[in-house]
Protein backbone atom coordinates (compact mmCIF):
# COMPACT_ATOMS: atom_id res chain seq x y z
CA UNK A 1 0.00 0.00 0.00
CA UNK A 2 1.24 3.53 -0.72
CA UNK A 3 2.54 5.68 2.29
CA UNK A 4 1.76 9.24 1.76
CA UNK A 5 4.66 11.41 3.45
CA UNK A 6 2.44 14.64 3.47
CA UNK A 7 -0.44 14.50 6.81
CA UNK A 8 -4.33 14.42 5.17
CA UNK A 9 -6.68 16.63 6.67
CA UNK A 10 -10.10 15.27 6.67
CA UNK A 11 -13.81 15.87 8.26
CA UNK A 12 -13.96 13.10 10.67
CA UNK A 13 -13.37 9.63 11.57
CA UNK A 14 -15.11 7.31 8.77
CA UNK A 15 -13.27 9.65 6.33
CA UNK A 16 -9.92 8.52 8.07
CA UNK A 17 -11.09 5.06 7.66
CA UNK A 18 -12.01 5.57 3.81
CA UNK A 19 -8.27 7.39 3.49
CA UNK A 20 -6.34 4.30 5.39
CA UNK A 21 -8.59 1.73 3.46
CA UNK A 22 -6.82 3.50 0.85
CA UNK A 23 -3.17 4.43 1.39
CA UNK A 24 -0.82 4.32 4.14
CA UNK A 25 -1.07 8.31 5.82
CA UNK A 26 -2.29 9.75 8.96
CA UNK A 27 -5.05 12.17 9.04
CA UNK A 28 -5.91 15.31 11.15
CA UNK A 29 -9.97 15.79 11.56
CA UNK A 30 -11.56 18.35 11.93
CA UNK A 31 -14.24 17.09 13.89
CA UNK A 32 -16.86 19.33 11.25
CA UNK A 33 -16.43 23.10 9.86
CA UNK A 34 -15.89 24.62 12.86
CA UNK A 35 -12.18 24.53 12.67
CA UNK A 36 -10.69 25.44 16.26
CA UNK A 37 -7.45 26.91 17.14
CA UNK A 38 -6.39 23.50 17.95
CA UNK A 39 -6.69 22.22 14.72
CA UNK A 40 -5.59 25.03 12.70
CA UNK A 41 -2.37 24.42 15.03
CA UNK A 42 -1.99 20.32 14.47
CA UNK A 43 -2.28 21.69 10.56
CA UNK A 44 0.71 24.45 10.74
CA UNK A 45 2.69 21.85 12.57
CA UNK A 46 1.76 19.22 9.95
CA UNK A 47 2.79 22.06 7.19
CA UNK A 48 6.43 22.57 8.60
CA UNK A 49 7.31 19.25 9.11
CA UNK A 50 5.37 17.07 6.49
CA UNK A 51 3.20 19.05 4.41
CA UNK A 52 -0.60 19.15 4.05
CA UNK A 53 -3.30 17.38 1.58
CA UNK A 54 -6.59 19.05 2.26
CA UNK A 55 -9.04 16.52 1.66
CA UNK A 56 -12.60 17.43 2.50
CA UNK A 57 -16.19 16.36 1.18
CA UNK A 58 -17.50 17.91 -2.22
CA UNK A 59 -20.38 20.57 -0.45
CA UNK A 60 -21.04 23.88 0.84
CA UNK A 61 -19.17 22.32 4.81
CA UNK A 62 -16.02 20.94 2.87
CA UNK A 63 -15.64 24.19 0.54
CA UNK A 64 -15.91 26.01 4.27
CA UNK A 65 -13.31 23.76 6.24
CA UNK A 66 -10.61 23.99 2.77
CA UNK A 67 -10.92 27.77 2.68
CA UNK A 68 -10.24 28.16 6.58
CA UNK A 69 -7.26 26.32 6.70
CA UNK A 70 -6.13 27.53 3.16
CA UNK A 71 -6.09 30.90 4.95
CA UNK A 72 -4.95 30.19 8.17
CA UNK A 73 -1.96 27.14 6.42
CA UNK A 74 -0.62 28.71 3.29
CA UNK A 75 1.26 26.34 1.02
CA UNK A 76 -0.72 23.06 1.27
CA UNK A 77 -1.77 20.91 -1.39
CA UNK A 78 -5.53 20.23 -2.23
CA UNK A 79 -7.40 17.13 -3.04
CA UNK A 80 -10.95 16.67 -4.75
CA UNK A 81 -13.11 13.98 -6.08
CA UNK A 82 -16.49 15.04 -7.62
CA UNK A 83 -19.67 14.57 -6.11
CA UNK A 84 -20.75 11.52 -7.76
CA UNK A 85 -17.92 9.66 -6.36
CA UNK A 86 -18.77 11.08 -2.80
CA UNK A 87 -22.08 9.43 -2.94
CA UNK A 88 -23.21 6.32 -0.66
CA UNK A 89 -24.09 3.02 -2.24
CA UNK A 90 -27.25 3.60 -0.22
CA UNK A 91 -28.50 6.26 2.81
CA UNK A 92 -28.04 10.10 2.50
CA UNK A 93 -25.21 12.63 2.68
CA UNK A 94 -22.26 13.18 0.72
CA UNK A 95 -18.75 12.60 1.32
CA UNK A 96 -14.98 11.27 1.07
CA UNK A 97 -15.75 7.99 3.38
CA UNK A 98 -18.30 7.02 0.20
CA UNK A 99 -15.25 7.10 -2.43
CA UNK A 100 -13.53 4.11 -3.54
CA UNK A 101 -10.22 3.44 -2.76
CA UNK A 102 -9.04 3.65 -6.61
CA UNK A 103 -11.06 7.28 -6.30
CA UNK A 104 -9.08 8.30 -3.01
CA UNK A 105 -5.63 7.40 -4.43
CA UNK A 106 -6.05 9.14 -7.64
CA UNK A 107 -7.12 12.07 -6.06
CA UNK A 108 -4.38 12.30 -3.57
CA UNK A 109 -1.82 11.36 -6.72
CA UNK A 110 -3.17 14.64 -8.66
CA UNK A 111 -3.68 16.87 -5.14
CA UNK A 112 -2.59 20.12 -6.51
CA UNK A 113 -0.79 23.67 -4.32
CA UNK A 114 -3.20 26.51 -4.72
CA UNK A 115 -0.89 29.42 -5.97
CA UNK A 116 -2.39 33.15 -5.57
CA UNK A 117 -0.97 34.69 -8.64
CA UNK A 118 -1.43 33.54 -12.22
CA UNK A 119 0.63 35.19 -15.07
CA UNK A 120 -2.10 34.96 -17.90
CA UNK A 121 -5.92 34.68 -15.74
CA UNK A 122 -8.74 33.90 -17.49
CA UNK A 123 -11.40 36.40 -17.46
CA UNK A 124 -15.06 36.32 -15.63
CA UNK A 125 -16.19 37.37 -19.66
CA UNK A 126 -14.66 34.61 -20.84
CA UNK A 127 -16.23 31.99 -18.67
CA UNK A 128 -19.44 33.58 -19.73
CA UNK A 129 -18.62 32.94 -23.43
CA UNK A 130 -17.64 29.97 -22.53
CA UNK A 131 -20.82 28.96 -21.46
CA UNK A 132 -19.40 28.02 -17.38
CA UNK A 133 -22.00 31.27 -15.85
CA UNK A 134 -25.09 31.74 -15.93
CA UNK A 135 -27.22 29.73 -18.67
CA UNK A 136 -28.64 26.49 -19.75
CA UNK A 137 -25.99 23.43 -18.49
CA UNK A 138 -23.58 26.20 -17.47
CA UNK A 139 -23.32 24.19 -13.73
CA UNK A 140 -22.37 20.67 -15.86
CA UNK A 141 -19.83 22.45 -17.96
CA UNK A 142 -18.12 23.76 -14.82
CA UNK A 143 -19.01 20.49 -12.91
CA UNK A 144 -16.68 18.57 -16.48
CA UNK A 145 -14.09 21.50 -16.28
CA UNK A 146 -13.68 21.03 -12.50
CA UNK A 147 -12.88 17.26 -12.98
CA UNK A 148 -10.61 17.45 -16.27
CA UNK A 149 -8.22 20.51 -14.70
CA UNK A 150 -8.46 18.75 -11.05
CA UNK A 151 -9.69 22.03 -8.95
CA UNK A 152 -13.07 20.45 -8.22
CA UNK A 153 -16.65 21.54 -8.62
CA UNK A 154 -17.90 25.33 -8.10
CA UNK A 155 -20.04 27.82 -8.58
CA UNK A 156 -19.01 30.79 -10.90
CA UNK A 157 -17.08 32.88 -9.11
CA UNK A 158 -15.37 30.14 -7.34
CA UNK A 159 -14.64 28.64 -10.87
CA UNK A 160 -12.98 32.11 -11.66
CA UNK A 161 -10.88 32.14 -8.04
CA UNK A 162 -9.64 28.50 -8.80
CA UNK A 163 -8.62 29.00 -12.06
CA UNK A 164 -6.41 31.64 -10.47
CA UNK A 165 -5.22 30.35 -7.35
CA UNK A 166 -4.13 26.83 -9.21
CA UNK A 167 -2.35 29.05 -12.30
CA UNK A 168 -4.57 27.36 -14.64
CA UNK A 169 -3.23 28.56 -18.01
CA UNK A 170 -5.22 29.91 -20.85
CA UNK A 171 -3.74 26.83 -22.82
CA UNK A 172 -5.00 24.17 -20.30
CA UNK A 173 -8.35 26.31 -20.07
CA UNK A 174 -9.06 25.90 -23.27
CA UNK A 175 -7.90 22.54 -23.98
CA UNK A 176 -10.22 21.33 -21.49
CA UNK A 177 -12.80 23.18 -22.47
CA UNK A 178 -12.45 21.77 -26.22
CA UNK A 179 -12.84 18.39 -24.44
CA UNK A 180 -15.98 19.27 -22.75
CA UNK A 181 -17.72 20.33 -26.34
CA UNK A 182 -16.53 17.04 -28.00
CA UNK A 183 -18.21 15.31 -25.49
CA UNK A 184 -21.67 17.64 -25.54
Amino acid sequence: MKKIKEIIVVEGKDDTVAIKRAVNADTIETNGSAVNDSVIEQVRLAQKTRGVIIFTDPDFPGQKIRNIIAENVPGCKHAFISKQEALPKSGRGIGVEHAAPEAIRIALKEAQMMEHDSPEEITMKELLEAGLIAGPGAKERREMLGLLLNIGFTNGKQLHKRLRMFQISATSFYKALRQIEQEE
